[in-house]
This record gives structure tokens, C-alpha cells and sequence, in this order.
């Protein structure tokens, strides 16, 4: 997805879509989100709009397709059949492949544009931490790798994605899947982070390892790297006064988590209805922003995921809800209302201030 400036009132326009595959649309885009969820409809003058589609109408070069399917003709088999997916953002394409004698298919993003760092290296690692889980459905993926002549791809399982998803199921997945052992080592070892930042939504979020364990170690990491990060892009005084009494009123945080013993758990990190799906009859999860942290922290994306009583009942029947879960939901909330803020603005400023309200009066 792109942002451009909202319109003129006084100057011709058309409608066009974007994208919701990342993040709810843009408060006053204009429009509303398809039955899908798959995008919205917004206006924009039509010289806005000739720049907007030429943006979105580049392909990737030539030689970073070429990469993949060397990649693949390489080390899978031989290419029966490609096609283009659609989807994808003005930044990548989407294409599936049938590759002889290979069971799965595949699905290549690509970008002609963007390196691996900055583009598919987090998302690549983070599906491995996912399905290294053992219980959560995640596409497999095969290949991540620079460009011979610049911009980067991802090779990855093509999932057949329909159907509803059984809630309870999903719920005693999800569970299981913050109850596994983390891949990472640092995370074994009780410390919270990941391997490389990586992005939510636009945004980039930062994921150094903590130096220590335990309870005061995520109390730091999610007050500095987390909230403490999205007040200072907001640069806002308002937002900033009411993060320091929140702050003041719990020491710091600190008093959410009395009486927790905080473990890493693998987390999605960008868990709402658009990277939610059933494949074949099973819930999986894709287009993760994942780091190990608190496993509460993965509900605060919940007011567009539509957890419903059934997955909490499966949820719950492995991990019991703790003393204070309410308070500390607003606390995680206000994290992804806040990047909503900084990525769209409109009501998520008013919604962010809420939630931290909130969090401050308990």
C-alpha cells in the first residue's frame, strides 16, 4: 500500500482501491472494506491518481524474476506453470509456480526495487520462528535472497486458502504455539527480542535482544521499543504527556506485571482477520511481524481479528487467563492503535489516548 495526500475537494477525481492485506484501511479513505477485507475504495484527483497507478502498475525487474526461478529450476525441479497471484502491494508481485515433480507449490514475492534486509529477510525469518512452533499452519518457506542486479524475492509454499476457520481449533493452536519451545536461543535462554528488526505495517520496529530475563526485562523492552517507539514517531505533546502519566502511575509499567513470571513466547506480532485463513480445514497464519515476547502482547490487534467466545474457549483450556489481563490488553492495544496513528492518523490518535488512559487509571 501507498499513502498519498487526501484529496482537493475542487479538482476532478476517481476512485480507486487499495490494499488492506496489511493494515486496516486509512480512517476517511472515503470508503468501506469489501466483505473480504481485502480492500476499500478511495478518491483521489485524477493527476494524483495517473501517478498512483503508475506506481502500482511497476512489475519487478526481469532479472529478480530470473533469480527466483533459477533458484528454483536449481534446487526444486523444473517450472511447469506460473501465474500471476494479483495482490501483493506497489512494492512487490505475487506468482505461483507448479515446479515438476515437487509436491507443494510455490509462491515468489518479489520486489525489483527493495534489498532483503528492508523488504523479505524479516518476514522469511519470522515464518521459520512461526512454524518451528510445530503446531501452527505457516507457508514453508524455501528461499530468501538478494537480487544479481538488485531487489530481493521470497520463495515460499503456496497455500490453498478457503473456508472458515473452526475458532476453538484456532484458539488451542495458538496456545500451543506461545506455550513451544522458541527456535531462537536467546529466547531459550528467557530473553526477548529477535534475530533482525523487522517492520509492522510501514513501520519499523526494532527488535534487539534484551540484555537480560525475566519480567523487568520485557516491562523494558515493550515500554522502550514498543510504545515508548511509536510516541516518539507520533512526536506529539498530547500523546507524550499522557504516555508519562501513564508511565507515573504504574512505575514505569512495572505494576501490570506484579506477581508474573514473563517468559518468551514466539508471537505473530500482526495477528488480525487479514492474516488469518483455513487451509485445506486447518487455521494458519501468515504475514507475521514476529518477535518472542509476552504471550498477551498477541491480542492487541484483536479489535479487527474476530476472536470470538469459541477460541477463547479453546485458548484458554491451555493458558489460563492471569489477575490484571484487562488492564495490560489496553496497555498492548494502545501499542498497534498507535501505529495505526502514525501510519493512517485520524480517530486511532483519539483511540491510542484511550487506551493509555485507560491503562493509567486501571
Amino acid at each position: 500500500m501507498f499513502l498519498l495526500p487526501r484529496p482537493r475537494r475542487d479538482l476532478p477525481f476517481v476512485w480507486l482501491s487499495h490494499s488492506c492485506a496489511e493494515e486496516a484501511p486509512p480512517d476517511g479513505c472515503g470508503g468501506s472494506i469489501s466483505p473480504t477485507g481485502a480492500s476499500c475504495m478511495f478518491a483521489l484527483p485524477l493527476a494524483v491518481a495517473a501517478a498512483a497507478l503508475a506506481l502500482r502498475a511497476g512489475t519487478p525487474r526481469m532479472s529478480i524474476a530470473s533469480d527466483a526461478e533459477r533458484w528454483i529450476t536449481s534446487n526444486l525441479g523444473s517450472i511447469t506453470s506460473k501465474r500471476s497471484m494479483g495482490g501483493g502491494s506497489g512494492w512487490a508481485s505475487l506468482t505461483r509456480y507448479a515446479v515438476e515433480g515437487h509436491e507443494k507449490e510455490l509462491v515468489v514475492k518479489a520486489s525489483g526495487s527493495r534489498p532483503l534486509e528492508s523488504m523479505f529477510l524479516g518476514e522469511a525469518l519470522g515464518l521459520r520462528a512461526l512454524g518451528a512452533s510445530g503446531s501452527m499452519a505457516v507457508p514453508e518457506v524455501f528461499a530468501f535472497e538478494d537480487g544479481s542486479n538488485g531487489g530481493s524475492f521470497l520463495i515460499m509454499e503456496y497455500m490453498d486458502m478457503g473456508g472458515r476457520v473452526d475458532q476453538e481449533e484456532f484458539g488451542r493452536l495458538m496456545a500451543q504455539m506461545h506455550l513451544a519451545e522458541p527456535l531462537a536461543k536467546e529466547a531459550r535462554e528467557g530473553r526477548f527480542g529477535f534475530d533482525v528488526d523487522n517492520t509492522i505495517g510501514a513501520t519499523p520496529q526494532p527488535n534487539a535482544w534484551t540484555a537480560g530475563s525475566g519480567t523487568a526485562a520485557w516491562v523494558e523492552f515493550f515500554r522502550d521499543k514498543r510504545i515508548g517507539f511509536q510516541v516518539r514517531k507520533a512526536a506529539d505533546a498530547r500523546l507524550r504527556k499522557q504516555w508519562e502519566a501513564t508511565l507515573d502511575a504504574t512505575d514505569g509499567l512495572a505494576d501490570l506485571f506484579e506477581g508474573l513470571d514473563v517468559k518468551p513466547s514466539v508471537l505473530h506480532g500482526d495477528l488480525w482477520s487479514g492474516n488469518i485463513a483455513s487451509a485445506k480445514g486447518v487455521p494458519c497464519i501468515f504475514d507475521p511481524a514476529v518477535y518472542y515476547g509476552h504471550h498477551e502482547a498477541e491480542w492487541g490487534m484483536s479489535w479487527c481479528a474476530s476472536l470470538g467466545p469459541a477460541f477463547w474457549q479453546g485458548y484458554r483450556s491451555l493458558v489460563p487467563k492471569d489477575e490484571g489481563f484487562e488492564r495490560r490488553f489496553a496497555l498492548y492495544e494502545a501499542y498497534h492503535q498507535l501505529n495505526h496513528y502514525n501510519l493512517f492518523g485520524g480517530g486511532y490518535y483519539n483511540a491510542a489516548l484511550s487506551r493509555l488512559a485507560q491503562v493509567e487509571s486501571g
